[in-house]
């Protein structure tokens, strides 16, 4: 890694402020976890996350992860994924799991709610062919569905192609026979979680920050 670093200064503390909503407060407490996470190093790597307890007990453990490695998650237009980051493009992931702390219009909430599916979406579209395919479904199912020691490998396959199927079937009007089902798209994936409320769903607790028991909770 990187040499010890000083940390970012109250103008650049308050430069990120402004570009992602968070408080400076916030900014200061996601420092002091950055810092805790890498050592006090100046990037952060994938195996700095096995110090998140709680992580290595969340079955898409590993899609969490590579979220914050993912270019696609730092707004920059650009492909592909890094083998470290900076404070700035984890503040920036972080962003996405933040919840609202002013009241928006219906467009800005809309602009939101937007950002923050295509953020899930990368997630799970792990080859970024645009499409979350039935392998990549598939695996999605099997590994939430891990935790079920009863549960057969062959029964969570059926499960996850017997769930895409339904999503094939609400969101494609008409299929010819001789079509494949090639998976969701983005505008699909926004209309299969048109009911779901983000804000209360998609959050992270970043303001109480204790380094000698830091976890990510829910």
């Amino acid at each position: 890694m990187g040499a010890a670093q000083s940390g970012p200064t109250e103008h650049e503390f308050q430069d990120i402020a402004d570009r992602t909503g968070f408080s400076l407060e916030q900014i200061r407490n996601l420092n002091k976890r950055f810092k805790w996470l890498n050592n006090h190093q100046e990037t952060l790597r994938r195996e700095d996350f096995e110090k998140v307890l709680n992580l290595s007990r969340n079955p898409i453990r590993a899609q969490i992860i590579q979220a914050f490695f993912d270019k696609r998650n730092f707004g920059m237009n650009e492909v592909g994924l890094v083998e470290e980051i900076g404070f700035e493009e984890f503040l920036t992931v972080m962003s996405y799991f933040k919840p609202s702390n002013k009241k928006l219009t219906e467009d800005e909430t809309e602009a939101l709610r937007t950002k923050k599916l295509r953020f899930l979406f990368n997630m799970h579209d792990t080859d970024n062919d645009g499409t979350i395919t039935l392998e990549e479904y598939r695996d999605l199912v099997e590994k939430l569905l891990s935790t079920c020691e009863t549960l057969e490998q062959d029964t969570a396959k059926d499960i996850a192609d017997a769930a895409m199927l339904e999503v094939a079937r609400t969101t494609v009007v008409h299929m010819e026979p001789h079509e494949v089902y090639e998976g969701v798209t983005f505008e699909q994936f926004q209309q299969i979680l048109k009911g779901l409320e983000l804000e209360t769903k998609m959050n992270v607790r970043f303001l109480q920050v204790n380094t000698t028991t830091m976890h990510c909770g829910k």
